[in-house]
């Protein structure tokens, strides 16, 4: 049994009662034993100092007696009248040794010693106790306690008379160690004889006590003594104070009492022994079903909810017992749930992050073991911000929940796993490494998305990018995985194509862009960036009025990064509104420059989306425009169409405020975005530049070349200008004057070019139109 049990505890409370309770009994019983030893040695002592007081009365009495005799014998009487100190001494001793006296003594009238039985050299010497004699001649008789010679005596004297008193007769017993045991019988206790000097000192006199004892007292400080009941019983004497110490042992007044001690001492045992038990079986009781329920709670600590506790007691623990089944029917319903809610999706009800982590570590692990290769897909919404932002999240999660429910339908196979994994983002597990099999599911999901969706009556317009990995070729980490498929994803969200398989020079641009972002930082903050110019050429008049402001990055290590490169991921991060007012500033600067030299040029500058929501966009250009004295009507802002539709309420507002200023307006790459007639309609735009794709692509592809006709034929009837981008031949040029194009710019008219080159440009240009 370990002592830091709980059935060690109670054993050892229930022994600890019970020995308080025997301790406190015997501690009270023992105060009783020895209260009532104490009282019966104090009523002994009592007991005693009255025989001893009655011993000395008789005693007095027999000498009393016995001096009467002496007394009333008229021939001794005739011998002391006729002095026959002979027959004196002989009378004396005589009636001495009939009663047992230690010493007869008579005294003259005057007080002297007439003879004394004990020496006979003390005849004509005072009587010892004059005292004595005076309380004789006033009583008749009297006694004393008196020292003669060193020994105290019991001393009786009456007078003689013949008829008057002629003498005095004494006779004493002599108090010794003889007549102390015998006194010591008659009473039980000790009795020890003390002459009491004046300085408060005592000497043993007289005892019934053994040698050491005695000499003990005769030695000790004080009278009392812890082993004893005493009493001092102070005697009436003629001289130096004498007393009589009565004592009662202790130890032997409490000898009655060691039976009853010790049956009791075996009493408190056998109930300690029998507590020891009784608690043991109690304690067991107790802890054994305790110990049943420690068990089944490290059961449901390693989740283990199989088997309920068996109820078998109908008291507090059987309650506990039925407590802990409700908890373990509890617990399991909980952990259940959680589980649910740790691994699934709760708005879409798809796999979460955390359980496909999990299922895709053990295809991994599978797919290294047994050579089972598989693939992921990163899937993310196109639009989706604009939904939530426009729509409203409620319609946002109604969207993810179609979404899911098309993604499941598109996954014909029960080992496929599709998953949210957070906000717009969604991944696939597909068990194979075939690309063509991963491409074939990719395109089915994106056809899945281009159905109408249709929320609450609200159609909505929604794509997504797939980034695609396989494993063990494009690695065998989970992470390594997943963020190689979220490279492509991105690769393919940034060249418009639904999807994209992951490739290593992927990951290098991916750090490539990322070293670049800090070093674009220096480049603003160094002047590494530059603006080229590239112009515009007006179609009917050859003239050229309008350029386009573009910037360029003159690396100091890397040279020329094509803005290809710097500008998506300069967008992405948010840098691009700190480049914007740089190429701004910068723009409408070399504006002023040029019209103080007579350049009547316009320059447009291209704004992001992020730059278009922001509400402080117009106040900039107006500050910038008082600052170079710039009229507004000489600068253009370019705005892709994707960038109005992320918010175009919000884009409409800033544009709206733009126009105000007198600024001109300009959609770049119309007809690449998703933008309806009516959004078009309501921007107070002046311009629609073609993007270049579709210029390219005139005589390769008809429909291209039918985009590129309605698109001009659309501006013309909004009252638009039209600007071709993207012009690489003659050809190209010729056509678009036939389509009757406004502007066209393009490396067949000129590359971009920095300012004095332009201004040299713009000199042979005109020299050849005048000369044409």
């Amino acid at each position: 049994m370990r002592l830091h049990s709980l059935r060690a505890r109670i054993t050892l409370v229930f022994v600890l009662l019970m020995l308080a309770a025997q301790a406190a009994a015997f501690i009270v019983i023992n105060s009783v034993i020895t209260s009532i030893a104490h009282r019966n040695a104090d009523e002994q002592l009592a007991v005693a100092q009255r025989v001893f007081k009655q011993v000395l009365r008789s005693n007095s009495e027999m000498l009393t007696q016995a001096a009467g005799v002496v007394a009333a014998d008229f021939g001794f009487r005739q011998a002391i009248a006729s002095h026959d100190e002979k027959t004196v001494a002989s009378a004396l001793a005589n009636h001495g040794d009939r009663i047992h006296a230690d010493i007869v003594m008579l005294a003259d009238l005057d007080g002297k010693l007439i003879a004394d039985s004990s020496s006979p050299v003390h005849a004509g010497m005072a009587f010892p106790f004059p005292k004595l004699l005076h309380a004789v001649e006033r009583n008749g008789d009297a006694s004393t306690i008196g020292m003669i010679d060193g020994k105290p005596y019991q001393i009786v004297a009456v007078p003689i008379k013949a008829p008057l008193v002629i003498a005095w007769v004494a006779m004493g017993f002599l108090i010794d160690d003889s007549m102390a045991s015998d006194m010591s019988s008659l009473t039980a206790l000790d009795v020890s004889f003390l002459d009491v000097h004046a300085d408060g000192r005592w000497s043993v006199l007289a005892s019934s006590l053994p040698a050491a004892a005695r000499h003990r007292m005769q030695n000790a400080s004080t009278l009392s003594d812890d082993n004893y009941a005493t009493r001092l019983v102070k005697l009436q004497s003629d001289g130096e104070p004498i007393a009589v110490m009565l004592q009662r042992s202790l130890s032997e007044a409490m000898a009655p009492f060691h039976r009853l001690q010790s049956t009791l001492l075996l009493i408190t045992l056998v109930g300690v022994l029998i507590s020891i038990i009784g608690s043991m079986f109690t304690a067991r009781s107790v802890t054994r079903p305790i110990a049943a329920l420690t068990q089944f709670s490290r059961r449901i600590g390693q989740g283990d909810y199989a088997e309920p506790i068996d109820v078998t007691h109908q008291d507090e623990i059987g309650e506990l017992a039925s407590a802990f089944n409700q908890m373990r029917e509890g617990i399991a319903e909980r952990e259940q749930r959680i589980t649910e809610l740790a691994y699934m999706d709760r708005l879409t009800s798809l796999p979460n992050r955390a359980l496909f982590n999990d299922r895709l570590q053990q295809a991994i692990g599978v797919a290294l073991r047994a050579e089972h290769p598989l693939s992921v897909m990163m899937m993310d919404l196109d639009r989706f911000k604009y939904v939530n932002d426009t729509l409203g999240h409620p319609i946002g999660d109604l969207l993810l929940c179609e979404v899911a429910k098309r993604l499941r339908g598109a996954l014909h196979r029960s080992t496929d796993t599709v998953a949210r994994l957070g906000g717009d983002e969604f991944a696939v597990l597909l068990p194979t490494d075939d690309t063509d099999a991963a491409k074939l599911i990719a395109n089915r999901m994106l056809k899945a998305l281009e159905e109408p969706i249709t929320i609450e009556g609200q159609l909505v317009d929604v794509g997504a990018s797939i980034g695609i990995v396989t494993c063990p070729h494009n690695g065998a980490d989970m992470n390594v995985l997943l963020r190689r498929a979220d490279i492509a994803m991105y690769v393919a969200k940034r060249t418009n194509t639904g999807y994209a398989l992951y490739d290593e020079k992927h990951d290098q641009n991916s750090a490539e862009r990322l070293s670049l972002m800090s070093e674009l930082r220096q480049a603003v903050e160094h002047d590494q960036l530059t603006l080229y110019y590239q112009p515009k050429v007006d179609l009917c008049t050859q003239k050229v009025k309008y350029v386009e402001a573009l910037v360029r990055w003159d690396h100091p290590t890397r040279g020329f990064v094509s803005p290809d490169q710097f500008i998506p991921f300069a967008e992405q991060t948010g840098y691009i509104k700190t480049i914007s007012r740089w190429v701004a500033d910068k723009a409408i600067r070399q504006c002023a420059l040029w019209h103080e030299q007579g350049l009547e040029l316009a320059v447009s500058v291209n704004v992001s989306a992020r730059e278009l929501i922001q509400s402080s966009l117009p106040d900039t250009f107006s500050a910038l425009l008082r600052k170079y004295g710039v009229a507004p009507e000489w600068i253009w802002i370019e705005i892709t169409e994707s960038a109005i539709m992320d918010d175009p309420n919000h884009a409409i507002e800033t544009l709206d405020r733009l126009h105000a200023l007198g600024i001109r307006l300009s959609i770049d790459d119309f007809g690449t975005g998703y933008s309806s007639l009516a959004y078009l309609k309501r921007m107070p735009v002046d311009e629609i530049k073609i993007d270049k794709s579709f210029v390219m692509g005139m005589f390769d592809h008809k429909d291209d070349e039918t985009i590129v006709r309605s698109t001009i034929d659309l501006g013309h009837n909004m009252g638009l200008k039209v600007v071709a981008e993207g012009v690489e031949t003659e050809e190209m040029l010729m056509r678009l004057k036939d389509l009757r194009c406004d502007l066209a710019q393009g490396y067949h008219l000129s590359r971009p070019l920095p300012p004095e080159k332009l201004e040299a440009w713009l000199h042979e240009w005109q020299e050849s139109a005048e000369a044409a």
